[in-house]
């Protein structure tokens, strides 16, 4: 079974399977030597140039109900061409399967190989990280223990632990071989700083309280949520937001994988603007959120946390 990105690249996905469906009934029952239409994805030019466009008798002005406004996005022949002619994709039955590390094909039709769902991801197992202290006998590192867990708390930009990519949320599993269940945040922070300065090997789980959304900006370039320091506070009905399962109450963390706690609306506001169509939002719930950043300065917080994009 294939997952997609998002519910809008599943409707397309699935017209795009019926037209082709079509196509080869109707292939099936023409006569030999009469002229077959184009496969869907093929990527052809057609003469007067566009991506199977009307001239053609190509195949996306005759999706229902049109593509190019379909559930409010550009899907525009350019728009298309310009995911479908992505070359590191493979594509298949008129869609682009974007293969991810951590998961199974994917059917991306619209959200194509975007670069920030890639960033966003949250993977699954566990991972080893290994660091070394700096001159000051510092990793960058923050540590808040919640339900016998440890999880991170703070990444300070331009440090091993930064370098490492760890991430806020990120849960520690062992520190030099240590298990840390049941250890308090001081216990943790003790056992960073006795560890010794060349080599500090963590296994860690990527994020457990924090899911991704991936949303599309419809035409007038909105996802359709609303949020007030960091925090959603309304979803816009039919917007696709609504349509991808994104909730009310949620912190956002992340905006295609890059960190924006801390920062003030106003600049997560320019990072969702400049993000291009497809932005992948990666959120936890507020509840939780709170939890995790008590007695944390939010002074510290802005001027010390990572907000560099992740590398892929």
């Amino acid at each position: 079974m294939s997952l997609y990105p998002s519910l809008e690249d599943m409707k397309v996905d699935r017209l795009l399977q019926e037209v082709a469906h079509a196509q080869s009934a109707a292939a099936a029952d023409r006569p030999s030597g009469a002229t077959s239409l184009p496969e869907p994805g093929a990527g052809r030019e057609v003469e007067g140039g566009g991506f199977g466009g009307p001239a053609s008798g190509g195949l996306y002005p005759r999706l229902y109900p049109e593509l190019t406004e379909f559930m409010g996005l550009n899907l525009s022949d350019e728009a298309l061409q310009r995911v479908l002619a992505v070359p590191s994709v493979e594509k298949a039955s008129g869609a682009v399967a974007v293969q991810s590390p951590g998961m199974t094909w994917a059917s991306a039709p619209i959200s194509g190989s975007d670069l920030g769902i890639r960033r966003a991801e949250i993977r699954q197992g566990v991972r080893e990280v290994v660091l070394c202290k700096d001159g000051e006998g510092k990793i960058g590192l923050r540590l808040k223990a919640i339900d016998n867990g440890v999880f991170v708390q703070l990444v300070q930009a331009n440090t091993a632990a930064a370098l490492a990519g760890l991430r806020f949320g990120d849960q520690l599993l062992q520190v030099n071989g240590d298990s840390c269940a049941g250890w308090s945040s001081d216990r943790a922070h003790k056992a960073l700083k006795s560890a010794s300065p060349e080599r500090i090997t963590l296994a860690v789980r990527d994020r457990p309280f924090e899911r991704t959304v991936t949303l599309h900006k419809d035409l007038n370039g909105q996802l359709g949520f609303v949020f007030k320091k960091g925090r959603i506070t309304a979803i816009v009905k039919d917007s696709s937001a609504a349509r991808n399962g994104l909730l009310t109450d949620q912190q956002i963390c992340e905006i295609n994988g890059q960190n924006v706690i801390g920062l003030k609306d106003s600049q997560a506001s320019d990072i969702l603007s400049s993000g291009g169509s497809v932005v992948t939002v990666t959120v936890m719930p507020v509840v939780i959120y709170e939890h995790m950043m008590k007695r944390m300065s939010s002074s510290i917080v802005k001027s010390l946390m990572d907000h560099s994009l992740p590398e892929v």
